[in-house]
């Protein structure tokens, strides 16, 4: 009986070597590179299609040229889920339009011309790009909407009355109202990205028309903090995040190059992301996590390439070695990054794509299904061990 009880637990020891190894392999396992699928959204019957932005669903809006059309008659775009299907959003009763931001529940903003091709408006759609509504300007001619939030806050830029400055401006919830935000000191200023907070981000000049910098607000647009450089004199900010992380691109010393970069939170701190190998690069949209994408310069050809960093914009790796595109197509700049990380991307034929990752295996969930069998294995060879003992 007691050999037999020995031997028992020499057992437990034995059958705890296989999942210690299994635990030890799991961790050991490197990361991976993501890869990514490819969809190219299609186009309104024309030539070319722009993908400028896209939410947290995968709907994603730019502009697509029509039959015959030039860009004056492109239209704004909006598609349905993980860009399926292609609707034009149509005009402020003018020949164009242009989306440039979309938010979670579908609301898109952008510019269209209005009635007479005489100027473009502002413009603001309700939920899945449905109606359109001009959002008007601050006394000027003319107006830009560049970015959203969850509530529906709009940043753009709008001329002043007598057209001889336009401003950045932010709106209330769904559009409504337009506040100048102001300047750095001189005569213009561009809103080009928007948090859930109101936090604003875009470039304003600081000495005459000449430099211009990357700034940030505080929430719902209060206060205008130049951001700074990478030691030139211009730098410009495009996106920001909810913890307040901005991206844009930056002068280094000497003004020779201009790189993309990436701040902390609330905008302290200008980090250079370098390049692919050129000597430029910018930084175009940042999800919560801190992954960056853009294009960038590089050493071959493709001579300009699309982007994307790890989170918290550590490292840059070229888009299009992750994905498989057909021959000849290769991907530029990317424009968009939702928080799964989809990517809306342009190629060098003037289309759009959007990369959706591909799932890789979960290891702690083989680890865990290993565990599992390597447990139920234990326990019949117990209960077998234990009937000996019993019959004994």
């Amino acid at each position: 009986m007691n050999a037999l009880k020995s031997k028992f637990q020499r057992l437990h020891l034995h059958l705890a070597v296989p999942i210690l190894l299994l635990l030890s392999v799991s961790l050991a396992a490197p990361a991976q590179a993501t890869t990514y699928t490819a969809l190219e959204l299609g186009s309104l019957g024309g030539v070319y299609t722009f993908a400028l932005g896209i939410n947290a669903s995968g709907q994603v809006v730019g502009q697509a040229f029509t039959p015959g059309s030039d860009a004056f008659d492109a239209r704004a775009f909006i598609t349905g889920a993980n860009g399926l299907g292609m609707t034009d959003l149509g005009t402020l009763g003018g020949r164009g339009s242009v989306a440039n931001g979309i938010n979670a529940s579908g609301q898109v903003v952008g510019f269209a011309a209005v009635a007479g091709d005489t100027a473009y408006h502002a413009f603001i759609t309700g939920s899945n790009g449905v109606g359109m509504t001009d959002l008007g300007t601050l006394g000027g001619a003319y107006s830009i909407a560049n970015g959203i939030n969850a509530s529906g806050q709009v940043v753009g830029f709008a001329a002043v009355a007598g057209d001889t400055a336009s401003h950045a401006f932010i709106t209330g919830s769904n559009g409504v109202g337009m506040t100048d935000l102001g300047t750095l000191g001189k005569t213009d200023s561009i809103a080009n990205g928007i948090n859930a907070s109101g936090q604003v981000v875009g470039q304003a000049f600081t000495r005459g028309n000449v430099d211009a910098r990357a700034f940030i607000t505080g929430s719902n647009g209060v206060g205008m903090t130049d951001l700074g450089t990478l030691g030139g004199a211009y730098s410009i900010a495009n996106g920001i995040n909810a913890s307040g992380q901005v991206v844009g691109q930056a002068d280094i010393a000497g003004d020779a190059a201009h790189h993309a970069f990436i701040t902390g939170a609330n905008g302290i701190g200008v980090i250079d992301l370098g390049t692919l190998g050129g000597i430029y690069s910018v930084a175009y949209a940042i999800n919560a996590s801190g992954q960056v994408v853009g294009g960038s310069e590089t050493v071959g050809n493709p001579a300009f390439s699309a982007f994307i960093t790890d989170p918290n914009g550590v490292g840059m790796t070229d888009l299009n070695s992750l994905v498989s595109l057909p021959v000849g197509i290769y991907l530029t700049s990317a424009l968009g990054v939702n928080d799964l990380g989809q990517v809306i991307a342009w190629s060098n034929f003037g289309r759009s794509y959007l990369l959706t990752p591909v799932p890789e295996p979960d290891v702690w969930a083989m680890m865990l299904l290993g565990l599992g069998i390597v447990g139920l294995t234990a326990r019949r060879r117990r209960n077998m061990i234990e009937q000996s003992i019993t019959i004994i």
